[in-house]
């Protein structure tokens, strides 16, 4: 099964084609997406990198969290699910708000 990871702190020079590169090193890379602002399409600093099993998805973590790519430190983890997915809490309509009816 893949695994999704977060990789943050990106320089806004990284391409898809710069991470896959990377990630490759670990192993077989399922996915690249780079977050671009909706408006003017530039990076917004973040991304995903799916990887094609769990331990290459643990490997590419060990390896390339903390590893400097383009002059920035990279910050790789396991990535949380959409909001969508995760349940009631706070802001996400799982929690009275109180107050006077």
């Amino acid at each position: 099964m893949a695994r999704r990871l977060y990789v943050g702190n990106l320089s806004y020079q990284a391409t898809e084609g710069d991470l896959r590169d990377l990630f490759a090193q670990a192993g077989s890379v399922a996915s690249v997406k780079i977050i671009t602002d909706a408006y003017t399409g530039q990076s917004r600093g973040f991304g995903f990198v799916e990887m094609t099993t769990d331990e290459e998805a643990q490997k590419a973590v060990s390896l390339f969290n903390g590893h400097a790519l383009k002059n920035r430190q990279l910050v790789v983890n396991e990535a949380r699910p959409p909001q969508r997915d995760r349940g009631p809490g706070p802001g996400r309509g799982g929690q009275e708000r109180g107050g006077r009816f």
